[in-house]
């Protein structure tokens, strides 16, 4: 399975389904399936979505579950004190 944080992204900037699907040229339904983890994209699909969303492909895609992002940036924020 391949961990995404398609639909975290996508709430982020209000963004349907409908329309990340236009922008990388796919069916509504195949954002849905990949959000869920029923689908595993293609490189190429990962590498649009990768792109429109201007992230690495790791910060979107990872065989291992993303840690939360709030534990990430309490991580960071106690190595700076």
């Amino acid at each position: 399975m391949l961990h995404n944080r398609i639909a975290l992204l996508r709430m982020e900037r209000s963004l349907t389904r409908q329309a990340l699907a236009a922008e990388v040229g796919v069916n509504p339904q195949t954002i849905g399936f990949l959000e869920r983890g029923d689908y595993t994209p293609s490189l190429e699909l990962a590498f649009k979505i990768s792109r429109y969303f201007k992230l690495p492909v790791e910060a979107v895609f990872s065989p291992d579950p993303f840690r939360p992002l709030s534990e990430q940036v309490y991580e960071m924020l106690r190595r700076e004190a």
